[in-house]
């Protein structure tokens, strides 16, 4: 008898793994951002785990094993190991597929905890269920000031995204290698939304060695505290990153641990409603917590689910 946890099946030469893909910040199934999770009770090479993100092609695809676990581990087990790979390179850090991760874990895989800690490249980190909501415990990444050098050499790639538009500030979080654009207060969402950067441009424009990826920010108009009926948002935002591989990342958890500390700063909250306005859209509650710890919250749902033969 099969156990209907076991995700290992060897037929001639073909082993064949499952495969979740989870629309991350959103309950709406084709907005948020796709995300991949393949659960694994056995390593796999890394160019195996290469190709089949690439094969996969979304922008991220994540790999989750149970640390010292068996198949019944997926529903008893809160302690995981999480890798995340682009189509082209594996990151340290991926927010909306460790969200996509833990989607899985609670509402497929059956696990029964509240609380799962990840053990990843950027340390552990924590996700946990509260109401209809998931969220995650993520280390903070300010943006700090440019040095005159590094304004200079970096004054074309931004006029490469923003074109035209008017920017009141620019910094760069050293940890993630992103880039924070403040659009001025002149500018709309509309605006923003209007943002076609061409990939191949960028590319020319920097070779990824201090930036890895663009933010390009706004207020979204929201200035007092959230409420739940409102249309507005604290921050919106949209993110580039084609050093990794990803023209345009729909919701981006990694880029609002730098947004998070920014926005909080900018308007003296900790709690900040956030939009990701890419074609997709997604949305996200950041709480900054004052202890180097952001969360992340948003919700989440399974699209597709099935098998992949390699």
């Amino acid at each position: 008898m099969i156990c209907c946890f076991c995700y290992y099946y060897y037929s001639f030469r073909t082993m064949k793994l499952q495969i979740f893909t989870v629309d991350a910040f959103t309950d709406q199934p084709f907005s948020g951002n796709p995300a991949a999770v393949v659960p694994l009770l056995e390593p796999l090479e890394e160019q195996t785990l290469q190709n089949l993100a690439s094969e996969l092609n979304l922008s991220e695809t994540a790999y989750v094993s149970p640390i010292g676990g068996d198949t019944e581990s997926w529903v008893t087990s809160s302690q995981f190991t999480l890798r995340w790979f682009t189509p082209t390179n594996e990151v340290p850090l991926c927010g909306h597929a460790t969200l996509a991760t833990a989607h899985t874990l609670f509402n497929c895989l059956g696990n029964r905890n509240n609380r799962l800690e990840f053990k990843t490249m950027s340390g552990v980190l924590v996700a946990r269920k509260e109401s209809s909501n998931i969220v995650l415990d993520f280390p903070e990444n300010p943006p700090e000031p440019l040095t005159a050098e590094q304004t200079t050499d970096l004054d074309v790639l931004v006029k490469g995204v923003v074109n035209n538009l008017l920017v009141d500030t620019v910094l760069l979080s050293h940890t993630t290698k992103k880039l924070l654009v403040k659009l001025h207060s002149s500018c709309t969402r509309k605006d923003l939304e209007s943002l076609k950067p061409d990939t191949a441009s960028l590319l020319s424009l920097h070779n990824g060695s201090l930036v890895k990826g663009i933010i390009v920010t706004l207020s979204g108009g929201l200035q007092g505290e959230m409420s739940e009926d409102s249309q507005l948002y604290h921050c919106i935002s949209r993110y580039f990153a084609p050093w990794n591989g990803i023209p345009e990342d729909p919701v981006t958890g990694s880029a609002h641990t730098v947004l998070g500390p920014f926005w909080s700063k900018e308007l003296g909250m900790t709690r900040l409603r956030c939009r990701q306005c890419s074609p997709r859209g997604g949305d996200l509650i950041v709480s900054v917590r004052g202890d180097g710890r952001v969360d992340l919250a948003g919700k989440a749902t399974t699209v597709i689910q099935g098998h992949i033969s390699i």
